[in-house]
């Protein structure tokens, strides 16, 4: 989402790094830059304003005359200050007895629905039992989308049809969770396509029967600057707790994420990265200011893989690589493990310094690139992956009529696969290296 907001600073900055001393009128040149970026990056106008004005006094002072790098030490105070407008890490208040009621608010086709599938997921693999409740009465197949979700990733679903009214069915999911032992109710309240004020009224006597430890407004990245007024008319009427932004990976320019907490006072909560149900990642804003510089998120992407990839399987494949056993069924095997970890630009968005090539990575391009390796090496008998040294002319032709490629794909797919045994074998080759590899897996 934040891409083209990246892309620019890095510019700004690239260009601050060509400069041994940077003056004033250096720092004001630039600065004007940043304040272009953000406000083309849809951020509100009072926020860029205070943004850019604490930079300034930091900047123009002698935290930066004193550095041997000012150029580095301007970038700093970017990140360091872009943390403050972020705001700090706000977990779920999850204290008390249980059942902690959590209320999911926002307009209609912000994402409410597919958030509680996602929080009930992330709950349940934090140690909770939850239980989520259809209270979006109104909305054609809403109630019919949750419990498919439910199903989906096998949590329960309370849901008393379209007839009752949604503060009584979300009173009785709670008497329910008590007598069922679940320990949180996460409650999909409806939306409308505007504020209206039956949908306040309805909303304010859910909260006031059922006294949820939290209220998430779900907001859509993609609506811009409204969502801070959308924050800001639910804070007022419901007493906000926190947000929970989705489609944080489409197109949008990013400018609600970097406002809504300066605005509002509002934290994060969550962001939603993605389709599946497994896509939502704690608000972390250091993390995320360090994205937005382009300077990666190495822990995300370690808790990511963490949390996707088959560790005894990781474990295995890198023994085999110490060992010189990796074939072209533990490629693939491999493969298909970074492929449940998402687009591959997005991956490349948390590694530093390669955020500027991961525009050049399309979802599709990737797509296609996974699948044309994936057909090529399911072409092959068991024997010829574990052997490909048998390959010859006709055992080529036939795997490339069989995939649907051609003869040279085949070959391109083997020399590469050749490099990275070489590579492999140079790596574990010296004294203690191999013990090294497989220290990374464990």
């Amino acid at each position: 989402m934040f891409e083209n907001l990246t892309a620019k600073l890095q510019a700004v900055f690239d260009k601050m790094g060509k400069r041994g001393k940077l003056t004033d009128k250096d720092v004001d040149a630039a600065l004007r830059e940043v304040r272009l970026a953000l406000l083309e990056a849809d951020v509100n106008f009072r926020v860029v304003k205070e943004f850019i004005n604490r930079i300034k006094e930091r900047a123009i002072g002698a935290e930066v005359t004193r550095s041997l790098t000012p150029a580095q030490q301007v970038v700093k105070i970017v990140h360091e200050e872009l943390i403050h407008t972020l705001g700090e890490p706000a977990p779920l208040n999850l204290s008390g007895p249980p059942p902690h009621v959590i209320m999911l608010v926002g307009l209609q086709g912000s994402g409410k629905t597919t958030a509680a599938a996602k929080l009930a997921l992330r709950l349940r693999k934090s140690g909770q039992r939850p239980l989520m409740v259809a209270a979006d009465i109104y909305r054609p197949a809403a109630i019919i989308q949750i419990e498919t979700l439910g199903r989906q990733i096998d949590i329960a679903v309370h849901s008393e049809g379209d007839q009752t009214p949604p503060p009584d069915i979300c009173v009785h999911a709670i008497a329910r969770a008590r007598e069922g032992a679940y320990s949180t109710v996460i409650l999909d309240t409806a939306g409308r396509l505007q504020i209206d004020e039956q949908m306040m009224r309805e909303i304010e006597q859910i909260r006031q029967r059922t006294n949820p430890a939290e209220v998430l407004l779900v907001v859509d990245a993609m609506t811009g600057q409204e969502a801070v007024s959308v924050a800001d008319e639910f804070k007022k009427r419901v007493g906000l707790t926190g947000v929970i932004f989705t489609k944080i990976d489409g197109d949008a320019r990013g400018g609600a994420a970097i406002s809504i907490r300066e605005v509002t006072g509002v934290p994060i909560k969550f962001l939603g990265t993605g389709e599946r149900v497994a896509d939502l990642e704690p608000f972390y804003p250091d993390r995320l200011a360090s994205r937005i510089l382009g300077m990666g998120d190495v822990l995300s992407l370690i808790e990511k893989a963490e949390d996707t990839l088959d560790q005894e399987q990781a474990v295995q494949a890198a023994q085999k690589l110490v060992d010189g056993d990796f074939d072209l069924d533990d490629f693939l095997k491999q493969l298909q493990q970074v492929k449940k970890m998402g687009p591959i630009s997005k991956l490349l968005e948390m590694i530093p310094g390669m955020s500027q090539f991961s525009d050049q990575l399309t979802p599709e391009v990737t797509e296609g690139q996974f699948k044309q390796i994936e057909s090529l090496i399911q072409s092959m008998t068991r024997l010829e992956r574990q052997d490909p040294r048998i390959l010859n002319a006709s055992r080529k032709r036939r795997i490339a009529r069989g995939s649907g490629r051609t003869v040279q794909e085949v070959n391109q797919l083997l020399n590469e696969f050749r490099q990275m045994q070489r590579m492999m074998k140079q790596m574990t080759g010296g004294k203690g290296m191999g013990r090294n590899l497989m220290s990374l897996f464990r």
